[in-house]
């Protein structure tokens, strides 16, 4: 498994190294970026990608460096080669900071926005404001209602760390990423683990990602979902090495086919394969207080657990062998019929 996590950072890694570069030749230059504490993100005029330009705040406490901030991103376009990352008609009508989470509500104008505005946007907001130190996530909101995307799924909340790449040359491009996941077994007595190759969307982060992948169920023969069917992703967010869930209630339907060890660590498990998470907390509708079935409470933190591993199941090494194996003889029979 040590060989799953170290494959599983380089691919990280070899994803977020282009952002980097990417980051260093946007906005006005890594030397000035370098030389402040803290920065508002713009957009440049093409709506392409975020700009990060230096700023010196004036304010003394964080509730006022939100206010602060949030003004200059409303009416300042320091740099005639940016624009405000909110667009004229987009109001921000109130916020509020409880407990190191920012609720931003919107007028109704936000929901009007195209898809790329909408996520430069967003990605400017986010960046600018997880500076503050009482700040470690926000939510959206547009009138009363928490944001949805295009498909009517809860955002959630968001830290700096929820837009992996730069979103903007980025936007619209599609990333390829080697994924190991847990899925119940033919019996629903064990876990079976299956590496998936997906093409992404390059905005979307990792752990929804894996979630996303959990709910479509498995690629092999060998596997089933574990999932209840009808259970849909509300949120995903990471905090602190601990990446919280939410479900709808649809995770509540039973399926006594499938055991309730199972059915929790496909989740921790998958999640846990991911080097920026270490626990798994699970809640439905944002609620941690009930138990699954009997033994499994919400309220708890849970850490990956290869116990309920399947036995009888392929390992991930046998697969690549006989994969390896399959390809040999593929080639020798080619060679033999020419």
């Amino acid at each position: 498994m040590r060989r799953n996590r170290r494959k599983q950072i380089i691919t990280l890694l070899i994803f977020l190294l282009p952002a980097l570069f990417l980051a260093q030749a946007a906005g006005c230059g890594k030397e000035q970026e370098d030389s402040f504490d803290y920065h508002i993100y713009y957009v440049n005029k093409d709506l392409t990608k975020t700009v990060a330009i230096g700023y010196e705040p004036s304010a003394e406490n964080d509730r006022e460096l939100i206010q602060e901030m949030l003004g200059k991103m409303i009416w300042d376009a320091p740099d005639p080669e940016v624009r405000t990352a909110i667009p004229s008609g987009v109001l921000l009508k109130s916020w509020k900071l409880e407990k190191a989470q920012l609720y931003l509500y919107f007028n109704s104008a936000y929901g009007e926005m195209d898809n790329v505005t909408e996520v430069l946007c967003r990605a400017a907001v986010v960046r600018t404001l997880t500076q503050v130190k009482g700040v470690e996530c926000i939510s959206f909101y547009v009138g009363d209602a928490p944001l949805v995307d295009a498909n009517g799924t809860l955002i959630g909340l968001m830290t700096a760390d929820s837009f992996i790449e730069n979103p903007g040359e980025q936007i619209n491009t599609i990333q390829t990423a080697s994924i190991t996941l847990y899925f119940a077994n033919k019996e629903g007595n064990g876990l079976v683990q299956e590496v998936q190759e997906v093409h992404y969307s390059s905005n979307i982060s990792l752990e929804k990602l894996v979630m996303e992948q959990l709910l479509k169920g498995p690629n092999g023969k060998e596997g089933r979902p574990a999932i209840p069917e009808g259970t849909k992703l509300v949120g995903v967010s990471v905090l602190d090495g601990v990446c919280f869930v939410n479900l709808n209630d649809g995770f509540l339907n039973q399926n006594y086919e499938i055991s309730e060890p199972v059915v929790i660590y496909s989740i921790v498990n998958s999640l846990a394969e991911l080097p920026n998470i270490n626990k798994v907390q699970i809640f439905v509708n944002g609620d941690n207080s009930m138990s699954y079935r009997e033994k499994f409470k919400l309220g708890d933190v849970y850490e990956r657990n290869l116990d309920y591993m399947d036995g009888t199941a392929k390992s991930q090494e046998e697969q690549i062998k006989e994969g390896e194996k399959e390809i040999i003889d593929e080639t020798q029979e080619e060679g033999s019929g020419g």
